[in-house]
């Protein structure tokens, strides 16, 4: 395990401490297979939250913009 590796998990742990660990590791190992995808995610949630938009909805938006991606990371 890398040493970036081990922080994302902690991370992970830390900010999605209410999550069940079954779909906690679940996301972390999707992270850990496409990197780079989730990096885009967040960019564009943040552009367009400094644009006004509710987080949530920016979040919706796009993750359903990005669905066929992360399906496809679900199912490796």
């Amino acid at each position: 395990m890398s040493l970036q590796s081990f922080f994302l998990k902690q991370a992970a742990k830390w900010k999605m401490k209410d999550m069940p660990a079954a779909q906690r590791e679940q996301f972390i190992a999707m992270f850990e297979k496409n990197p780079e995808l989730f990096k885009k995610i967040g960019e564009e949630i943040e552009r367009r939250k400094k644009g006004g938009e509710n987080e949530m909805k920016a979040s919706i938006e796009v993750m359903k913009k990005y669905r066929a991606e992360l399906a496809g990371l679900m199912q490796r």
